[in-house]
């Protein structure tokens, strides 16, 4: 991001720059947009996964960073619809782009020659790689495979959103006595080229189309596996699509992966980049754009944040159990309690995840979190339209509700609520983001 911590604050500073924010001010609106999913290019893609799958085979080393430890406003442009999102994620940032491109029939026929091809495609590739190579993200899920056999030996496993197919290779090699692969994008085409380029054509079935669509070849299965986490841990709600396969394929007892999930926040001080990317919209050259600004405020930033501009505690807001919890209970209203550590300023509040996998013989996992191993889901940065002075020991406090865009459940809707009555500021505010 760019970043630079600004370092501990005296009180008599914060009296200075807190002028502007005694008493509550006019209650404003924010969003966010954001865009993702798993799967989805072609050709070259096998060579990218196939060299992450050889080298990841290879260690057997962990790379686990866990540590045990209701009217949104419209952001401009408009809501898209579910067929525009399906194949359309992550594409906003950049990120798990393999899924937005589908092949028309006259672009496939002669993409040899196809401009759009070679720009589009490259990019794509380059996601790819980025993804199988977030050490964190593809070597837990290497360990906790390789090292826990036992949940898949002589197992009929299902892969929902396979992409190139690596989880499923993963199980495969652990001794999986057949792999289910499904994957909705053209990415599926590719992943049954891998699967027999690595010669396991008799044990992974690689079935395209989408998990509420498909019809299995069997009645049940043992395992399912899945990399459906998000940015904010529920963008795209393909945990749905999880909790779909769980309820009409898995055995009584069945083992689902990973099978804890946590969201977590905790604010920050970022009054480098808000000025710079924020506030540059009130006055460009003389003239007013802060009509940008708001738009600017209403779109969170996925990126990482630099552990040094923490400035209170990280508050645990939502736990969930994948292996029972019911789709509706991924939609919540969490309170928190955000305790500062220092004297200093916040200028936003960051949410990020752990996962964990607590079937195996030892807890395993990843935290997406500031004072981790950078992944490629970073974190969520929500600006806040108020800068707050607050003093060692003050608390903000408030609650987050999030939940599915009633158009598009694959949006997250969030709305923050907070308070801060300290020494040098109280103030009382809601906003609005909306992830897309």
């Amino acid at each position: 991001m760019g970043r630079r911590k600004g370092g501990n604050k005296s009180p008599a500073s914060l009296a200075q720059k807190s002028s502007s924010s005694n008493g509550p001010p006019e209650e404003e609106e924010a969003t966010t947009t954001t865009t993702m999913s798993i799967a989805g290019a072609e050709a070259a893609a096998t060579e990218a996964e196939t060299e992450v799958a050889e080298e990841a085979m290879d260690e057997r080393t962990g790379s686990s960073n866990l540590e045990d430890s209701s009217e949104y406003p419209a952001l401009i442009g408009g809501d898209k619809t579910s067929a525009d999102y399906y194949f359309d994620s992550y594409s906003h940032f950049g990120i798990h782009e393999v899924s937005s491109y589908q092949l028309s029939g006259d672009v496939a026929g002669s993409y040899e020659n196809s401009e759009f091809i070679s720009q589009k495609f490259l990019r794509i590739v380059s996601t790819l790689q980025e993804m199988l190579k977030d050490v964190v993200r593809t070597k837990t899920y290497q360990n906790v495979i390789y090292q826990n056999s036992f949940l898949f030996k002589n197992k009929v496993v299902l892969d929902v959103g396979a992409g190139t197919g690596i989880l499923s290779l993963f199980c495969a090699k652990a001794g999986a006595k057949h792999v289910y692969a499904i994957e909705c994008s053209q990415m599926a085409d590719m992943a049954k080229e891998i699967v027999q380029a690595n010669g396991f054509s008799n044990v992974i079935t690689v079935l395209k189309g989408k998990v509420e669509e498909i019809d299995l070849p069997v009645a049940h299965v043992d395992v399912i596996i899945s990399e459906w986490m998000g940015y904010f841990l529920l963008f795209e709600n393909m945990l749905n699509t999880v909790l779909y396969a769980r309820d009409k394929w898995l055995v009584n007892g069945g083992v689902v992966l990973p099978d804890k999930a946590s969201l977590y926040l905790t604010a920050i001080e970022d009054a480098e980049y808000k000025e710079d990317k924020i506030e540059f919209w009130n006055s460009v050259y003389g003239f007013d754009m802060s009509c940008i600004r708001k738009q600017a405020v209403m779109e969170p930033l996925v990126d990482t944040v630099d552990q040094n501009q923490i400035v209170t505690n990280c508050q645990l807001l939502k736990t969930m159990d994948i292996s029972r919890m019911a789709p509706g209970d991924a939609s919540f209203t969490a309170p928190f309690k955000l305790v500062a550590e220092q004297n200093d300023y916040i200028h936003a509040l960051v949410a990020y995840f752990d996962v964990s996998f607590t079937k195996c013989h030892k807890l395993m996992g990843f935290s997406t979190g500031p004072r981790s191993k950078t992944t490629h889901w970073k974190q969520t940065v929500l600006y806040l339209e108020d800068v707050l002075p607050i003093c060692k020991g003050e608390a903000l406090i408030g609650s987050m509700t999030v939940e599915p865009n009633k158009k598009n459940p694959r949006d997250v809707e969030i709305m923050l609520k907070y308070s801060l009555n300290g020494q040098h500021c109280q103030v009382s505010r809601t906003q609005y983001y909306k992830m897309r």
